[in-house]
């Protein structure tokens, strides 16, 4: 008897947005793989996104451990743009005199 091995794809994809997504959904690698760091189990994920299959969870699980280093770059990656973007956008729409603008409407003149 013979057994041969196929390879088989990751189920992710870099998306326009240059955002790695699980195929055939919205769900991104960051999400799956927080979550996993979380404690929760493949199951437990497959359950919490209905658009991802559980095979598919265990693949992107299996692909994270198997290259966690460049994965763990690529989300600090992500996670500094985020910042950037949060920072551009307190900077463009400052709070300042929001509260004080909000409380002279309240009280009555």
């Amino acid at each position: 008897m013979s057994i041969s091995f196929p390879d088989e794809p990751v189920p992710l994809e870099i998306c326009d947005d240059r955002v790695v997504r699980v195929k055939g959904t919205r769900v991104t690698l960051d999400t799956i793989v927080v979550t996993f760091n979380q404690g929760k189990t493949a199951l437990e994920i497959a359950s919490q996104y209905p658009s991802l299959q559980l095979v598919d969870v265990y693949a992107t699980i299996v692909f994270y451990l198997r290259h966690r280093p460049y994965v763990d770059a690529y989300l600090q990656e992500r996670q500094e743009q985020a910042r950037e973007i949060r920072e551009l956008n307190e900077a463009k729409f400052a709070d300042q005199g929001v509260r004080d603008r909000l409380l002279a409407r309240r009280s009555p003149s």
